[in-house]
C-alpha cells in the first residue's frame, strides 16, 4: 500500500516549449519514488534514482509557439499508484502537449494550454532508464504487443525508434519498466484519443531543459 503524502513534489518541472519557459504547479505526492514494471516485463524491485547520467535525448523541437499553461487541474488528495484524473469539460479544441516528470512520477496532458488529465506513472529502472528530452509521437497502436517481451502494451504511443513509448499498464507499487512510461489503462485510452502523430512529449526529471541562446 502506498504511503500517505508527507511532502510536496513538483507536478512537472519547468520545461522548454518554443523558446519559452513554462512552470507548472505543485501537487501532493504519495511517497518516495518507486517505479513499476510494465506488462511486457517481469517484476523488478524498486530502486533508488540512478546516479549515472541518462542516455542522450533527442534535441528539443519547438512545439506550438502560442503554447502557454492556462489551467492546472486541482488535485486535493495524495496521488497514489494507479490514480489519475481527467476533466476536459469546457476545454476548447487546440494543440495537445504531454509532459512527464520522472521525479514526481506524473504525466500531464494539456489541450489548448489547459491540463485535462494527469496520472501517476511507471518508468525505467536504473539499468534501463527512461530517456529525458523532447519527443514526438511517431506511431499509435491501440492493440500493440511488445516484439521483445511478447506482452500487450495497450494504447501505445511510440516516442523513439528503439521502442520507448507511453502505454497502458497496471500501475502498482514496487516495480520498474524497461524504459517505457506506463499509465493506467483507462487513462491510456483517453490519452490515445487526444494524441496525434507529431504530438510533443517533454520528459524531465525535476530539472529544467536548456534555454536556447538569447536573440540579439
Amino acid at each position: 500500500m502506498a504511503r500517505r503524502a508527507s511532502r510536496w513534489l513538483i507536478l512537472a518541472a519547468p520545461l522548454l516549449l518554443a523558446g519559452g519557459l513554462v512552470t507548472l504547479a505543485a501537487r501532493p505526492w504519495a511517497g518516495d519514488p518507486a517505479p513499476v514494471a510494465q506488462a511486457a516485463a517481469p517484476p523488478a524491485p524498486a530502486k533508488p534514482a540512478a546516479t549515472a547520467a541518462p542516455p542522450p535525448a533527442k534535441a528539443a523541437t519547438p512545439a506550438d509557439p502560442d503554447f502557454s499553461v492556462r489551467r492546472v487541474l486541482r488535485i486535493a488528495k495524495p496521488f497514489r499508484h494507479g490514480d489519475y484524473v481527467w476533466d476536459e469539460a469546457g476545454v476548447p479544441a487546440g494543440p495537445v502537449v504531454i509532459t512527464v516528470d520522472l521525479k514526481a512520477q506524473t504525466l500531464s496532458v494539456f489541450r489548448a494550454g489547459y491540463e485535462i488529465g494527469a496520472a501517476v506513472i511507471l518508468y525505467g529502472a536504473d539499468d534501463k532508464p527512461t530517456p529525458l528530452g523532447t519527443y514526438h509521437v511517431s506511431e499509435k497502436d491501440a492493440d500493440h504487443v511488445s516484439n521483445l517481451y511478447h506482452a500487450p502494451m495497450p494504447y501505445m504511443l511510440r516516442l523513439t525508434d528503439d521502442g520507448i513509448s507511453i502505454h497502458g499498464s497496471e500501475v502498482s507499487w514496487g516495480y520498474a519498466t524497461h524504459g517505457c512510461i506506463g499509465v493506467p489503462v483507462a487513462f491510456a485510452r483517453k490519452l490515445f484519443g487526444q494524441a496525434k502523430l507529431g504530438t510533443p512529449v517533454v520528459v524531465t526529471s525535476g530539472r529544467m531543459l536548456a534555454l536556447p541562446p538569447a536573440r540579439s
